[in-house]
């Protein structure tokens, strides 16, 4: 490999393509547009979407329907190294004290703690789920888990002033 080739015939301010300006130019002639045809001719275009003769997508496309999307339970979920920042020895974690703390945020009805991270402190941890890991983790350190059963209310997180906008 030549050092020189590398930047060679590299334009930073290309011209663009001048067609219909004659046999020298090699873009003569038919201008790039072909023989005969549609799209050979002056004021061709084409419809946005337009399939070729098949069923555009559009058409194809349900225009109503059902989404589950609506019905889903919104999860929030929390590590065990978050829990062991944020709560004191002997301390409660509950939805409530979660959304306080600014560990749970936005709008969830359920929430599941996962095994990341370490915990140290012995703590009650009242949620809806539980991944294995997180389990032994917080009876190892002497807490408890208490599971239950009732999804949180869907109500917003306090803003920055500490008052829900209820």
């Amino acid at each position: 490999m030549i050092l020189d080739d590398i930047h060679r015939d590299i334009k930073k301010n290309k011209k663009r393509k001048r067609i219909g300006r004659g046999p020298g130019s090699g873009h003569g002639k038919t201008s790039g547009r072909g023989h005969k045809g549609y799209f050979s001719r002056a004021g061709s275009s084409l419809k946005r979407g337009f399939a070729g003769g098949q069923t555009p997508l559009f058409m194809r496309v349900a225009k109503r329907g059902f989404s589950n999307a609506y019905f889903q339970k919104r999860i929030t979920v929390v590590n065990v190294r978050q829990l062991n920042e944020f709560y004191e020895d002997g301390g409660v974690v509950d939805p409530e004290s979660l959304k306080k703390k600014a560990l749970a945020f936005g709008r969830f009805e359920i929430v599941k703690v996962l095994g990341d991270g370490e915990l140290s402190k012995k703590l009650t941890v009242k949620a809806h789920r539980f991944s294995k890991s997180a389990e032994e983790k917080i009876t190892k350190a002497g807490g408890t888990i208490e599971r239950l059963e009732k999804p949180v209310d869907s109500i917003a997180t306090p803003d920055a002033t500490g008052e829900s906008d209820d």
